[in-house]
């Protein structure tokens, strides 16, 4: 969640993704047993998700060069930026109006009538309330209590459909774009 970033990466990314044009979603850094990782996601200011893969190398080089000058993660680390993909990352509260009415799934820090996860319809979010449908019962989670929540996604017949060859007006690479370093 991004008022869940640790307050020196996020000083360290934010302007970085903001002078790209872009929004910071989400950044956590976890420990694994080769080094740690750093997961930053990134969207568009519209909040499309339509983040090119050259966007998200660029910005991984310009946050792998200051985390290095900075010491804010110590090496090894993986560094992962991304955009919040076909599951979409809900980080933030405009994240979850923009989810309205899709199914999503959420996971809180407590139990809320006796569970912790949740996959349902987003009905509404409002006044910091997500309101979720889930098997025909309502249930409201407040923003703060939760952990991490996706819109989940519906692949459709047009998902599969044949797309044109590049050079014959075919859209640029865009959607759940990575960059990816290893230092």
């Amino acid at each position: 969640m991004y008022r869940d970033i640790p307050e020196p990466l996020r000083a360290l990314v934010e302007p970085i993704v903001a002078d790209r044009g872009y929004e910071l979603v989400v950044a956590d850094v976890t420990r694994g047993p080769s080094g740690s990782v750093v997961r930053v996601v990134i969207d568009t200011q519209e909040g499309d998700g339509r983040v090119p893969i050259d966007d998200c190398a660029l910005v991984s080089r310009e946050i792998e060069t200051c985390l290095d000058a900075a010491d804010v993660v110590r090496p090894p680390y993986t560094l992962e930026v991304s955009s919040p993909g076909l599951d979409r990352v809900l980080g933030r509260e405009k994240d979850f109006v923009a989810a309205c009415g899709s199914e999503v799934k959420i996971e809180t820090r407590h139990a809320i009538g006796g569970r912790r996860r949740f996959r349902g319809e987003l009905v509404a979010f409002d006044a910091g309330r997500a309101r979720i449908l889930v098997d025909g019962n309502p249930f409201e989670i407040d923003f703060a209590d939760v952990a991490k929540a996706t819109q989940v996604y519906h692949f459709t017949n047009a998902d599969f459909a044949k797309k044109p060859k590049a050079g014959r007006g075919a859209p640029g690479a865009s959607g759940d774009a990575a960059g990816e370093a290893r230092r």
